[in-house]
């Protein structure tokens, strides 16, 4: 799986815009691919021309489920 991404990342590194999501730290990409090699060339295309936009906070999904609780 991670050479596969990595080989996307790659063949789209500076041809065209690619959006990603994710919930985890770059620090822990090398555990999630199980290879820290691969997680850095990806994060090295990646983060070369990028905009990283962080959202911190409880999600909303937890926000509604403590306020349904909480109204009972």
């Amino acid at each position: 799986g991670a050479n596969l991404f990595f080989q996307l990342i790659s063949k789209r590194y500076e041809k065209g815009s690619i959006i990603i999501s994710s919930n985890k730290p770059f620090e822990e990409w090398g555990e999630i691919f199980c290879d820290d090699v691969i997680a850095s060339a990806v994060l090295d295309r990646l983060l070369h021309h990028s905009h990283i936009i962080a959202i911190n906070g409880l999600s909303y999904r937890t926000k509604e489920k403590m306020g349904a609780t909480s109204n009972n």
